[in-house]
């Protein structure tokens, strides 16, 4: 559980990322996206920050914040820039992991150095041909001895280029009914002490529509080995579970990216409406401008709310898939909209790069697919709904 964190601790933290936001994130979003380069500078200010540790225990080091603060943050970063969000989030999910499931030599051996941002990595699941069917994984650990021997390959990694670690799903059991208790969790240190990668991986960075300048890569694995003590938890065929335990805060984060992504198109398309003139007056004043700006309004909010009630369901420990399905959902899609509708609002300079607002409609898109499609999240939410209202 999170620790208790007053109101003044959270006006103070949410006005030292506004800051954070306002005076590094924003005047740099625009050159690092056109040109695809990691912002390394603003790694540095996460460590100081302890946004690597946001969601980690006290216990550990961390700031063990809670879901519901967690959000808002995400949200004021997404509102200037979104992809700088996938740092730590993806971070944070692979530490949500060896806080769950991790044995207690695990959790005390990796999540202090994950604090720290000594250690930075993510999740690998999805591969080329198992996305949302992580059942349908075809990556396989081996036991050797004191070791496992992976082979296989992952593909949509974050972190992966420019971290040092990840958790990886495998197969170690290839023939057991369901699939899904043949599938087990490694902890993986990707590279040594000088920052090279260990034998056995190879990682190609891979070249997106939008989400630049964060590392995203195909992680391929060939005869690679990890120390037996690395398999999450201790015990094999529990990688599912532990997989999809930990998406229900991934899917928070995501729907907070997109309610930022909703949030700060909104914002630019207001300004511009009321700088914009034509016939003689602004364009805010048209009628048709202001029933776009009305339902983006809404929408923002609509998704804020939605967010806020997975997020509190997360933190008193309920299940929440349902209500973090809906926030991702109904977030995502809330970013997508006010990004198109600004575009129309924006006109033809929506098509210039010199505008923010053409970022905002390339990265859109990815929040409806990563953390599960949004064609997931329904089947998600709607057989939850037939069991909770189950006749």
């Amino acid at each position: 559980m999170s620790e208790v964190w007053s109101k003044e601790d959270e006006v103070a933290i949410l006005d030292m990322i506004d800051k954070w936001v306002e005076n590094d994130v924003r005047p740099i979003a625009k050159e690092y996206d056109q040109e695809d380069k990691y912002p390394h500078q603003l790694v540095e200010q996460m460590k100081s920050l302890g946004l690597f540790g946001a969601t980690i225990s006290q216990d550990y080091g961390g700031m063990g914040l809670p879901a519901s603060i967690y959000a808002k943050i995400v949200i004021k970063v997404a509102s200037a820039w979104m992809a700088p969000g996938g740092i730590f989030n993806s971070h944070l999910i692979q530490a949500s992991l060896i806080e769950r499931c991790g044995t207690e030599e695990q959790k005390a051996r990796i999540l202090p150095r994950m604090v720290e941002g000594e250690l930075r990595g993510g999740i690998a699941l999805t591969e080329p041909n198992a996305g949302s069917d992580l059942q349908a994984i075809r990556t396989t650990a081996v036991r050797d001895g004191d070791d496992y021997i992976i082979n296989g390959a992952k593909t949509w990694i974050t972190n992966s280029l420019h971290g040092n670690s990840l958790a990886v799903l495998v197969k170690t059991n290839t023939d057991i009914e369901p699939r899904h208790k043949g599938t087990s969790m490694f902890f993986i240190e990707t590279k040594d002490a000088d920052d090279n990668y260990l034998p056995g991986i190879e990682v190609i960075k891979m070249k997106k529509l939008g989400y630049r300048a964060i590392d995203t890569c195909e992680v391929v694995f060939t005869n690679f080995r990890v120390p037996a003590d690395n398999l999450v938890g201790g015990e094999e065929g529990k990688g599912f579970i532990q997989a999809v335990g930990g998406l229900e805060l991934g899917r928070i984060n995501v729907a907070a990216r997109g309610a930022g992504i909703a949030k700060g198109a909104m914002e630019l398309a207001v300004r511009y409406a009321q700088e914009r003139e034509t016939f003689g007056k602004p364009i805010a004043n048209h009628q048709a401008i202001q029933l776009k700006l009305g339902e983006m309004a809404t929408k923002v909010e609509a998704a804020r709310l939605l967010i806020e009630q997975a997020a509190n369901k997360y933190d008193s420990g309920e299940r929440c898939d349902m209500e973090a399905g809906m926030a991702k959902y109904f977030g995502s899609e809330a970013g997508v909209f006010c990004a198109n509708e600004a575009m129309r609002i924006f006109g033809g300079y929506s098509y210039s790069v010199e505008y923010d607002i053409e970022r905002f409609y390339r990265d859109a898109m990815l929040m409806c697919i990563g953390e599960g499609t949004n064609e997931m999240q329904r089947i998600i939410i709607s057989k939850q709904l037939v069991e909770r209202y189950k006749i």
